[in-house]
């Protein structure tokens, strides 16, 4: 996929968030969490993360039950060490924990977020 096909492909995905992300999004949106600029749907290289922010250099992945197929796991696995060697930090979310547990997932990620600003 070249760069402009990712972006283009990016664009369609914000158009079609899953509900866990749109929920998810609409508490990281507009710097709500912490001060800190997300951005969904965000390339970076050849990859197109479901939620980033430049300034912790966090990737936050919402993985539904697709994720656990054989060769998602390897790809994900792949994608993050792609994405680990950039600087980029990846944290995969389970939609469920989204949905069942938002406050929870939001203190973890603003947590998270903070020690990469820091350190």
């Amino acid at each position: 996929m070249t760069g402009s096909d990712t972006v283009l492909r990016a664009r369609e995905l914000r158009r079609r968030l899953s509900p866990p992300e749109a929920r998810l999004w609409i508490r990281l949106r507009g710097r709500r969490l912490e001060g800190f600029k997300f951005r969904r749907q965000h390339p970076v290289g050849p990859f197109i993360l479901d939620f980033y922010c430049a300034e912790a250099k966090l990737a936050v992945e919402v993985d539904g039950q697709g994720h656990l197929h054989p060769d998602r796991v390897e790809y994900d696995r792949r994608r993050t060490l792609w994405l680990h060697r950039q600087g980029i930090r990846v944290v995969r979310l389970a939609a469920e924990s989204v949905r069942v547990d938002l406050e929870g997932v939001l203190e973890f990620l603003g947590r998270t977020a903070s020690e990469r600003r820091l350190g």
